[in-house]
């Protein structure tokens, strides 16, 4: 049998928005969009344009600077919407409105409060629209999990005619089991007239655990594009994840005889630059991109992957971008040597000031650490990208003090412009007391959300990534900062989401129920 490709359609950046306290700057998105294009990825959802100013900017910017691959702006049936989709997308290399309408009888029923004739109606005069502007239009009926068959017949039927060349039968409810989902999928290709010119979609949500499994469900019997993120990231249990997926299809290709035109190596820089942006740590048992992913505790399994790899593996560590060898470089390493390890990595820098910036930090984190491994420089790089926002405050030096039977004591110096101020708090522990200090020199007025700290390698001199949430009236931010020191990467996480808050204040995004 001939292999079969499948198009990959990234929403990382529109539904993966989505996860509460996941929204992100446009520099952030653009960041993603190029470890996206990097992974080759067929089609990226940049975002929802007309949900924000600042998504507008974000779909514009991506769609002015990829290249390799396809840019989405997510548009509902309505004429304001493809139209700033449109607008947004002028400048792509190829760019595609994906507009959408409820079609489950609940749906239309409690939410569109529209009739069915009506639904169609406005279906295909959205998608007339788009297509009008855009060549490569899309066409999502929400809720499909829970629509009626002849409905979804006569609707798709007639988005086809009106121009919609890729078809999504989006789970929006994480409500499908596989081999129910599998069979609606075949029936709508084997009953709509027109199934022949259009590309069928699958998008599923991970209420039920199931959003692969439908996925791949789908796509055996003949959809040919899977919607997902990376690290399966998305609003409540997420979406399906983009490198379970990926390789699923690769390992599995003996049975399913589909591909994919992923760069997997690429797939765990792009995993750890999402956490990193995002704040949302991948669990250690997360499939292909989990600490824990590859690795052998039980004796029997140690020994059967030592006398032959693939008694316990189906795939090679490496495939994904897992390196087994420990980082060489160290503080008597060149510039060039630096650079070339990064890129072995799959990590690009924009410009020679960043290189600078991170080979600086390099020379820091070896006068500190006597081994350094390949997550360390993930994390490195990632410190040096996270603190490019505009430094409005600098943390400029940190000291604290704990001792049994007393309240840990920081002292914190910061420097706004031209001006140093210092000041000591006591908190509940030293960071407590660490982010007291901060917020009395700034007087931010802003909530902490989340603080989350992540060891990324391991042993005692190991940098902890520390992850630090803010939000003020709405708008929420995410700063990190990684140290061997955790105090040290608690303030810097703090700081940089300040900065953010200062200059790039990220709005929840308007939810799209696609």
């Amino acid at each position: 049998m001939t292999d079969e490709r499948v198009i990959i359609f990234d929403t990382t950046l529109r539904d993966g928005e989505q996860s509460p306290g996941a929204s992100m700057t446009k520099e952030e998105k653009l960041r993603i969009a190029k470890a996206l294009e990097r992974l080759r990825v067929d089609v990226i959802e940049a975002g929802f344009a007309i949900a924000s100013p600042g998504d507008f900017e974000a779909v514009k910017l991506i769609a002015d600077s990829i290249q390799d691959s396809a840019i989405c702006s997510l548009a509902r049936a309505l004429d304001a919407d493809i139209d700033r989709a449109a607008e947004a997308l002028a400048g792509a290399q190829a760019g595609r409105i994906h507009t959408f309408i409820a079609t489950s009888p609940i749906h239309m029923q409690y939410k569109l409060r529209m009739q069915p004739d009506q639904v169609v109606e406005q279906a295909v005069r959205a998608v007339k629209r788009a297509r009008n502007q855009c060549a490569d239009v899309e066409f999502s009926c929400e809720d499909a999990g829970r629509s009626e068959l002849d409905f979804l017949c006569r609707i798709i039927e007639a988005a086809i005619n009106a121009g919609a060349r890729t078809i999504n039968i989006p789970d929006t409810v994480g409500y499908a089991i596989p081999h129910q989902y599998a069979e609606t999928m075949r029936l709508l290709l084997e009953r709509i007239p027109n199934a022949d010119q259009a590309v069928f979609s699958v998008h599923c949500h991970n209420d039920l655990g199931l959003a692969v499994a439908n996925s791949l469900a789908a796509v055996a019997v003949g959809a040919r594009q899977i919607e997902c993120t990376i690290n399966g990231l998305g609003e409540r249990a997420g979406n399906a994840a983009l490198e379970e997926v990926v390789m699923a299809l690769k390992t599995r290709q003996d049975l399913l005889h589909l591909e994919t035109r992923i760069d997997t190596p690429h797939i765990l820089a792009a995993s750890r630059l999402v956490s990193t942006i995002t704040g949302f740590p991948v669990q250690p048992n997360k499939a292909i991109v989990g600490a824990n992913a590859f690795a052998h505790e039980s004796g029997i399994h140690q020994d059967g992957v030592l006398k032959h790899r693939e008694t316990y593996e189906i795939m090679r560590a490496q495939d994904v971008g897992w390196h087994t060898n420990k980082m060489v470089l160290g503080k008597h390493s060149g510039r060039n040597a630096f650079r070339t390890r990064l890129e072995e990595l799959g990590i690009q820098l924009a410009s020679d000031v960043e290189l600078n910036a991170a080979f600086v930090r390099f020379k820091a984190l070896a006068d500190k650490k006597h081994e350094i491994f390949d997550e360390d420089l993930q994390a490195l790089v990632s410190d040096t990208q996270a603190g490019q926002a505009p430094e409005y405050f600098r943390l400029v030096a940190v000291e604290a003090t704990t001792k049994t039977g007393s309240l840990p004591t920081a002292q914190v110096q910061l420097r706004t412009g031209e001006q140093d101020q210092t000041f000591t708090a006591q908190g509940s522990g030293p960071v407590d007391a660490v982010f007291k200090a901060i917020e009395a020199l700034v007087d931010s007025g802003a909530s902490l959300r989340l603080y989350s700290v992540n060891a990324i390698t391991e042993g005692s001199d190991a940098q902890g990534e520390v992850t630090v949430r803010l939000e003020k009236a709405g708008r929420i931010v995410n700063g990190s900062g990684a140290d061997t020191d955790i105090l040290l990467a608690s303030a810097k996480a703090y700081v940089d989401a300040l900065n953010l808050m200062q200059f790039q204040a990220k709005a929840n995004p308007q939810a799209a129920g696609v």
